[in-house]
């Protein structure tokens, strides 16, 4: 089975310089908010190219904590997209706050810049953008939208690290940017991990004291916080795989470039926005009838994945909103259609044959049915 994610030769690679960094905070003795954390707090925001990073422990967190330090709550609504994973709305709702769905580009799969402003109130606090699958989402625009009207603006970055847009990163344009290393990122850990970047010291030093039990001095606390802080050793991993993650972003694209060659005479592959650099944490083309197809891809021996197979409108979650079907449309059909394919920097050139091979077989077969 080809995985739609293999970790192992990227652990092969590293082992002996993890092993190392681990042993190191073994032996140090210093688990929590250690040299390693603060350290690779540095490095990130010097990656992203922000003032300030903060460490926290998943990127749930990060979005949670960002709507915290800019005083979102109850009665306030924050603008964001409905096909996404469901992290980005869960941590509206634990703030008490209101999420307003706006649909997708369908080129894309991010948020609708043209579709913003009408969906604005006087309750709206912040626009919260997706970069999907490693594609910056319409910065230029989203930020002259809340310029215009006095909007915060935090960009969820769990699947873009390292995309860009005009050469800068995302993370870096709005008020926050919020990062997961689920251990599926593009940069990920070996267990949770999350960190948010940004260029407000009033922001980094509010989600500093938050993410201590509300507390920036020990036993002193000022507000009701949690307990959310990257562990020691999941920051001295990432410390050793962040200097190859520009390289394994390099083989992702060349990968994705490749398949978008090979695929687009029978497949829609996905694009790339001008003055883009798109990350490619998946690949993910659109095709009829998508689950026989994904079947059959399984039976090739090619593994694939739904993200994401209903739109978060339509969960049950959000069932008090009253939203059904037909509310956002590029949504819901993106939905029906999207299905990643394998994509990890070690992607082999066979790997990369065989499923050309299997996708083209499985929609042959399509046609005929």
């Amino acid at each position: 089975m080809i995985p739609i994610l293999d970790l192992r030769e990227q652990y092969h690679e590293l082992k002996s310089e993890i092993t190392r960094a681990v042993e190191e905070v073994f032996e140090g003795g210093h688990f929590i908010n250690g040299p390693n954390v603060h350290a690779l707090e540095k490095e990130i925001a010097q990656y992203i190219g922000t003032e300030y990073a903060v460490g926290l422990n998943s990127g749930t967190d990060a979005l949670h904590l960002a709507l915290r330090a800019l005083d979102v709550g109850p009665g306030d609504e924050v603008i964001t997209t409905p096909f996404t994973f469901v992290a980005t709305t869960e941590a509206i709702g634990i703030v008490g706050a209101t999420p307003v769905f706006v649909d997708i580009d369908p080129s894309t799969f991010n948020i609708d810049p043209s579709l913003i402003e009408a969906a604005i109130t006087e309750r709206t606090k912040v626009i919260l953008p997706v970069h999907l699958y490693g594609h910056p989402a319409p910065m230029r625009e989203i930020m002259a939208i809340a310029k215009k009207h006095n909007i915060a603006v935090v960009e969820d970055c769990a699947q873009s690290i390292g995309s860009t847009i005009d050469g800068k990163k995302t993370g870096s344009i709005g008020d926050v940017g919020c990062f997961s290393f689920f251990p599926s990122k593009n940069l990920g850990a070996y267990g949770d991990g999350g960190m948010v970047t940004t260029n407000r010291k009033d922001l980094a030093d509010r989600m500093r004291g938050l993410r201590a039990h509300g507390g920036r001095v020990k036993y002193h606390h000022e507000e009701l916080g949690v307990n959310s802080r990257l562990d020691e050793v999941q920051a001295a991993i990432l410390r050793v795989k962040l200097p190859h993650l520009d390289r394994w972003i390099e083989r992702r694209r060349a990968n994705a470039q490749w398949y978008s060659d090979h695929l687009r005479a029978f497949a829609t592959v996905p694009g790339e926005t001008e003055g883009t650099l798109h990350v490619y944490h998946q690949y993910t083309i659109r095709v009829r009838d998508r689950d026989r197809v994904q079947e059959q891809l399984k039976d090739a021996g090619v593994q694939t994945m739904v993200y994401y197979p209903v739109p978060l409108h339509l969960q049950e979650v959000h069932a008090s909103l009253g939203l059904g079907e037909g509310a956002f449309p590029h949504s819901e059909q993106a939905a029906r259609e999207v299905l990643s394919l394998p994509m990890f920097p070690e992607l082999s050139a066979q790997q990369r044959e065989a499923v050309r091979n299997a996708l083209r077989e499985a929609l042959a077969a399509q046609a005929v049915a």
